[in-house]
């Protein structure tokens, strides 16, 4: 691993509802969106299925694979889904400091 900064990157790809499954499968297989997608290099933090929505995929990867993401995305899952990017990050860390500031400081004012 290395220590090279990283992004993450949330991915909602909303099912064209026009389209049964078998459809949607056929043509991801069709373009190889199993093999291709995410690019090499990402990390997949997530991938839940929201039902009635779609599928939303958080990726973790270093900012020059920006690119890569957004082609494969183009190349392959255009036609089948519509897409919305999201940059994110981990909030748990920062929610603990918090946590642990709030708490400090309302033990020190109770004292």
């Amino acid at each position: 691993m290395t220590d090279e900064p990283k992004i993450m990157l949330t991915i909602f790809l909303k099912h064209d509802q026009s389209q049964n499954i078998d459809s949607i499968q056929g043509t991801l297989a069709e373009r190889a969106w199993w093999e291709r997608f995410p690019p090499e290099g990402c990390e997949i933090v997530s991938w839940t299925v929201a039902m009635g929505l779609g599928q939303i995929v958080t990726l973790r990867l270093p900012p020059h694979l920006l690119n890569k993401v957004n082609i494969e995305i183009e190349r392959s899952a255009w036609g089948v889904f519509s897409t919305e990017f999201f940059p994110t990050y981990d909030f748990v860390p920062v929610r603990e400091r918090l946590t642990r500031e709030w708490k400090a400081k309302r033990e020190e004012k109770a004292s």
